[in-house]
């Protein structure tokens, strides 16, 4: 391990650890129950707003459920916004054009909630299983038709990917499987890259940091931060012909990540003997 790369890990586990003070005090004894007020009254109030959105746009059930849910995430952002620094970069509806496949690194379970940041709100969410297990989440994640990927094969992953391409919407996969534990990059799996190659898609890689601060896993306690999502310039499969490559996409945009995450600095790989 290099120099710096040992001062960026010191600066993460500094910055990781819980500072139990007026600010994060207060943070705690009034965010949880304002969320739990919000996610309440959202539910609440959704049998009466669903059907006039209906009405009044015209769109259809799932697409009008991934509307209401990033005016949720708006809602969880500005409930944040008295503790939380959030900052977007190179964020623009003309900068992030559909269809294309968005790539999330894994930091903290409030990654989801931080999507809002987005512009635009027509994203599917590609996640594991256990998400739609939560009884106040998973149905309106099936209203949404967001892709469970344990659960679905391969053929019906394509199948969703290509219907949500075809209405000009985007689909979000954190490559990563779960969170990190650490704050750095972990291993990628291969289906969003196996995906764009398929259907010709770009993907947008999507750096965010600053929630591994806020939340990082193992721990319930919040904690003030600043927290940046940042847009990367797409990546287009076709410049990975050849049977691996979908693999070739994948190292190149985790490498990309890599060097956003680390401040330009790329991550150094074993040598082999």
């Amino acid at each position: 391990m290099t120099r710096d790369a040992a001062l960026r890990d010191q600066t993460r586990s500094r910055a990781a650890r819980p500072r139990f003070g007026p600010a994060a005090l207060l943070m705690n004894l009034t965010v949880y129950p304002l969320m739990a007020l919000w996610t309440l009254l959202g539910i609440a109030i959704f049998p009466l707003i669903f059907p006039g959105w209906k009405l009044v746009t015209g769109w259809g059930s799932d697409r009008i459920m991934r509307h209401l849910i990033w005016l949720y995430g708006r809602g969880w952002l500005l409930l944040m916004s008295p503790f939380v620094r959030f900052r977007r970069e190179g964020l623009t509806v003309a900068g992030i054009r559909p269809p294309a496949i968005l790539i999330v690194n894994h930091r903290s379970f409030f990654d989801t909630y931080c999507m809002a940041l987005l512009p635009v709100y027509d994203i599917t969410f590609a996640v594991r299983a256990w998400p739609f297990r939560m009884f106040w989440y998973g149905g309106f994640m099936r209203l949404a038709r967001y892709l469970d990927v344990e659960n679905l094969s391969w053929e019906e992953c394509v199948a969703a990917g290509r219907r949500v391409f075809a209405a000009h919407g985007f689909l979000l996969f954190f490559p990563e499987g779960h969170r990190s534990r650490d704050g750095r990059l972990q291993r990628f799996y291969g289906g969003a890259f196996k995906l764009a190659r398929e259907t010709g898609v770009p993907v947008i890689p999507l750096c965010i940091t600053g929630t591994d601060v806020l939340l990082p896993p193992g721990r319930f306690w919040l904690q003030p931060a600043r927290v940046t999502l940042r847009a990367l310039p797409p990546v287009h499969p076709s410049q990975f012909p050849g049977p691996s490559g979908h693999l070739d996409l994948r190292r190149f945009v985790r490498d990309r990540m890599v060097e956003q995450l680390n401040g330009g600095t790329t991550e150094q790989r074993p040598t082999r003997v």
